[in-house]
């Protein structure tokens, strides 16, 4: 199922970047030049879609090519960007530039010292330090970077979601939204992909109930349903979802960390209630908010730090120094669930 169209509706949040020519990925414009760049796949991808979207919008012409910065060869750049025969404006999208061999380096160093103006070159970079020359020459050209981070936090996620049904003109519940990010959290190109079958295949609003009809058995076997039902103090029922989660192919790792940030959101709110800080402060939702100031009436503070010393001992056995991931996850979900008050 295709994904959703790149559109500055649908645009998760993105680090900060000190480079004035710096712009998120959905946000295109047309350059001689420009660098689309970060780990992203899929908002990479996106970011690329989005310029050649510009460039045929202009000219219905446009010819786009692609080159491989793995397998990339001296002069096919200049070949590439070079006017055709009968005059039609081009894109050339240069891929895997983090993997740039020698010869694309040096082309792209000197292609950006004097650019075509009537094409437009496109280098997409995953990320690292390879081809570190190429990136310097063409942010110091003032070239548009196109940024694709990770969209790595829980809040970040739930946004991304919310966009790409909003982009689609179809409404969703925050329980359904929720749940898909539970079910399909881990993988931004699954979680769209999610969000265009869900578009194609239902009508009317988007509740939990369809998400579970879909996409059920993910959710249920995930580190975050397991660390509701072990801070809602279900030790049986968080052993079982543990182990059909690790049985279905979850890794301890993410499981943990799941864990992890269940307790400290907890804690954050306990803060507030402390009048130590605000919700906007913490960076906390109001849903998150309200979630955990109910649990939290089963909490003591000693329980509480019982629990989060649990799942630091847990991270750390999960991550070498112990010798069962499986008992160290299974070990802290278990403490965790004992420390609530009854």
């Amino acid at each position: 199922m295709p994904s959703a169209p790149a559109s500055r509706q649908s645009r998760p949040p993105r680090k900060g970047r000190s480079a004035a020519n710096s712009r998120p990925w959905d946000d295109p414009t047309l350059a001689p030049v420009l660098l689309v760049r970060g780990p992203e796949g899929l908002l990479a991808e996106r970011a690329v879609d989005g310029v050649v979207r510009l460039a045929r919008e202009r000219d219905a012409t446009t010819e786009k090519a692609e080159l491989d910065g793995g397998t990339y060869a001296a002069g096919q750049l200049a070949v590439a960007a070079s006017p055709s025969l009968f005059g039609e404006p081009s894109v050339v999208v240069v891929r895997g530039a983090e993997a740039a061999t020698e010869d694309l380096v040096a082309d792209v160093v000197a292609y950006v010292a004097s650019p075509d103006p009537e094409t437009v070159v496109v280098v997409v970079h995953g990320g690292g330090q390879r081809g570190k020359r190429m990136l310097d020459a063409i942010v110091a050209s003032g070239a548009p970077v196109l940024e694709c981070e990770p969209v790595t936090k829980d809040a970040d996620k739930v946004q991304f979601v919310t966009a790409e049904f909003r982009t689609a003109r179809r409404r969703a519940d925050a329980a359904a939204v929720r749940a898909l990010v539970d079910a399909l959290g881990t993988d931004l190109r699954e979680l769209a992909s999610a969000c265009s079958q869900l578009v194609a295949d239902t009508t009317g609003t988007i509740s939990e109930t369809v998400v579970d009809r879909y996409y059920g058995g993910r959710v249920e076997a995930t580190g975050f349903k397991v660390a509701d039902a072990a801070v809602a103090g279900d030790p049986g029922g968080a052993v079982a979802l543990l182990r059909h989660a690790l049985a279905t192919g979850a890794d301890p790792v993410p499981i943990v960390a799941a864990l992890a940030l269940r307790l400290r959101t907890l804690a954050r709110v306990a803060a507030i209630r402390g009048g130590a800080a605000t919700a906007r402060q913490l960076g906390l939702q109001d849903w998150q908010v309200r979630n955990a100031q109910r649990d939290l009436s089963r909490w003591t503070p000693e329980g509480l730090a019982t629990a989060i010393g649990a799942v630091a001992q847990a991270d750390a056995d999960v991550k070498g120094g112990g010798r069962d991931p499986v008992f160290a996850v299974e070990r802290a979900v278990l403490t965790i669930a004992r420390s609530r008050r009854g």
